[in-house]
């Protein structure tokens, strides 16, 4: 029987021309790597953004309808120092969204510039 390894990758919608503004929040305010998009999809516009080291990715894709499509709907990165990444929001301006408190994952909310949910957590240890 075969099993899932891992999430290779999220998409999360941007509108047009928006691919400045997911390089400035993906990948300045959060640190992710932008990545080369595959040679098949150079007519789309994708950008593509490395999340850690086991070769997890966040490809932001453009959307004429612009937005996510519920509340809920969200993408959750794990963080090394959840309190660095809170300091290096607000630096910048950008507001983060506390939410219920889950044991040994410290964690909090931000919207990227097209409105999606973003979850950053910090996992210290097993929850109960």
């Amino acid at each position: 029987m075969s099993r899932v390894k891992r999430l290779q990758h999220t998409s999360v919608p941007m509108p047009p021309g928006g691919s400045d503004a997911a390089r400035a929040f993906y990948g300045e305010a959060l640190g992710m790597p932008e990545i080369r998009k595959p040679d098949g999809l150079r007519d789309l516009t994708v950008v593509w953004f490395r999340a850690g080291e086991d070769g997890d990715e966040v490809h932001c894709f453009e959307d004429a309808t612009d937005g996510p499509r519920t509340t809920s709907q969200h993408l959750c990165l794990e963080v090394e120092d959840i309190d660095w990444f809170r300091a290096q929001l607000a630096e910048r301006g950008i507001p983060t969204e506390e939410t219920e408190t889950i044991y040994n994952r410290p964690r909090f909310f931000v919207r990227d510039p097209f409105g999606n949910r973003v979850e950053l957590t910090q996992i210290l240890g097993d929850f109960v």
